[in-house]
C-alpha cells in the first residue's frame, strides 16, 4: 500500500503532513510511504532525513497522487488534484467541509474516501489522532510568543535601580486548548494574565495556571458538562460578555481572542467601541481571524492599526510559526490514526464504517457523501 504526503500548496503553509519519524513508523507496518521532493524544507525536515527513515522521495506529485492509496496533507486539495487522485484513496487533511461544498462534492464524485481531521471524535480514545487540538496548542503558544516581540513593553515585573516595572496584562478569551497554552505561556514569561470563558470548569482551569478568572453570570443553561470547545452564545449572552469585558480590555497591554466555533463563523467578541476604549500601543491577537474572526476589524494576514493605536492582528497560521513542532505533532495525529485502524496481518487499513471514530470523520465513500451533517 502506497502513502503519498505532498508539500502544501498553499503559500501561507509551512507545516508537512508527515515527519521521518511517523514515515519510519508507517514504513515498520509494510506501507509504501512517499513524500514529495523538499516537504519539509520550511518545517525544518531534510529530504534526506526521509530516505534515511525508509520513505522514498519523489518528483511527480500528481504521478504519486494517481498512484496512492492514503494521502497525507494538511490542508485541502485544489479541485484539479481531487480529480488526478486515485479512486479509493483515502484521504486525511483538514477539509473545513462546513464552508467548501464544493471540494467535499469533488471527492465524492471522483472515488475518493475522505476524513476531515475536523470531525474526529474529541474521546478518549481518539485523543491521539486529534489534530485539531495539538494545532490549537501551538497556536496557543506562538500567539503569546508573537505578542511579547510586537509589545514595546517587558512581560515579567523588573525590580531596576530607576524603579520597578510592573508585568504586562494578558486577557485571553476563550480557555478551549489555544487558550490555556497561551495562558500558560503568558504566565511563564511574568506577565499577569486575566481569562475568561462561559464554562466554569474551564474558569477553574485558568486558575490552576495561575491566571485570574473573570466570572460572569450570563443566565440561561450551564455550559458545564466537560466540554473541551465551547458553544455558540445566544445574542444577550454576547452582549452581556462583550460589556464585562470591556473594562478589563481596557486595561490590558494583550488581548488574545480564541473563541472558534467550528462549521460556523467566529462570533463577534470585540466590538468598535470597545476597542475604541483600548489603550494606544495594545495589541490584540484573533486567533479565529480564518474563520470569520472575534474582533470587528479582523482582516485576515494582516495587522490593522486603529486610529486609537490599537493593533489588530489576524494571521491565519499561528501553528507555522513553530513549523518543526506543529508537524512533529500533526504528523504523529495521522500516523496514530493510521495504526490505529492497520490489520499487520494483511497490511491494509480497516475502514470499518461502523466504528465510532471513522463514522464520526469519514465524509465521502464509493462516490458517494455518506457523513449525516452533509447529505442533503
Amino acid at each position: 500500500m502506497i502513502l503519498f504526503a505532498p508539500k502544501e500548496i498553499d503559500s501561507r503553509e509551512t507545516r508537512a503532513a508527515i515527519t521521518p519519524s511517523t514515515a519510519k513508523r508507517l514504513v515498520d507496518k509494510g506501507i509504501d510511504v512517499q513524500v514529495e521532493k523538499g516537504i519539509g524544507e520550511l518545517s525544518g525536515y531534510k529530504d534526506q532525513e526521509y530516505l534515511e527513515a525508509g520513505a522514498q522521495v519523489v518528483n511527480d506529485r500528481l504521478d504519486a497522487l494517481s498512484r496512492s492509496e492514503i494521502v497525507f496533507r494538511v490542508r485541502k486539495p485544489s479541485i484539479e488534484e481531487i480529480e488526478l487522485t486515485k479512486e479509493g484513496c483515502i484521504h486525511l487533511s483538514f477539509l473545513d467541509p462546513f464552508n467548501d461544498p464544493e471540494s467535499l462534492n469533488a471527492m465524492a464524485s471522483n472515488g475518493i474516501t475522505a476524513v476531515s481531521l475536523e470531525m474526529i471524535p474529541r474521546t478518549t480514545l481518539a485523543q491521539k489522532m486529534d489534530a485539531l487540538s495539538s494545532q490549537a496548542n501551538i497556536a496557543g503558544y506562538t500567539s503569546v510568543i508573537y505578542a511579547a516581540e510586537k509589545l514595546d513593553k517587558v512581560l515579567p515585573m523588573m525590580m531596576t535601580p530607576a524603579g520597578t516595572i510592573s508585568p504586562a496584562k494578558f486577557f485571553v478569551i476563550g480557555i478551549g486548548v489555544a487558550g490555556l497554552q497561551a495562558i500558560a505561556t503568558a504566565k511563564r514569561l511574568g506577565a499577569r494574565v486575566t481569562a475568561f470563558d462561559v464554562r466554569q470548569e474551564a474558569l477553574e482551569q485558568a486558575e490552576s495556571l495561575g491566571a485570574k478568572a473573570l466570572r460572569i453570570d450570563l443566565g440561561g443553561e450551564s455550559n458545564g458538562g466537560g466540554q473541551v470547545y465551547a458553544k455558540e452564545l445566544t445574542q444577550d449572552q454576547l452582549e452581556k460578555q462583550r460589556e464585562a469585558q470591556a473594562k478589563v480590555c481596557e486595561d490590558s497591554d494583550v488581548v488574545i481572542t480564541t473563541a472558534k466555533v467550528f462549521g460556523r463563523k467566529s462570533p463577534i467578541l470585540l466590538k468598535k467601541d470597545v476597542i475604541d476604549r483600548m489603550k494606544n500601543g495594545s495589541l490584540i491577537v484573533d486567533l479565529a481571524a480564518e474563520s470569520g474572526g472575534n474582533v470587528e476589524g479582523t482582516l485576515v494576514d494582516e495587522e490593522v492599526v486603529t486610529e486609537n493605536g490599537v493593533r489588530i492582528v489576524g494571521l491565519s497560521n499561528f501553528e507555522g510559526m513553530a513549523a518543526y513542532h506543529s508537524s512533529q505533532v500533526f504528523s504523529a495525529n495521522l500516523g496514530s490514526f493510521i495504526e490505529h485502524f492497520w490489520n499487520d496481518e494483511e497490511k491494509v487499513f480497516n475502514l470499518d464504517l461502523d466504528d465510532e471514530i471513522l463514522s464520526g470523520c469519514v465524509l465521502t465513500n464509493k462516490g458517494k457523501i455518506i457523513h449525516e451533517k452533509f447529505i442533503n
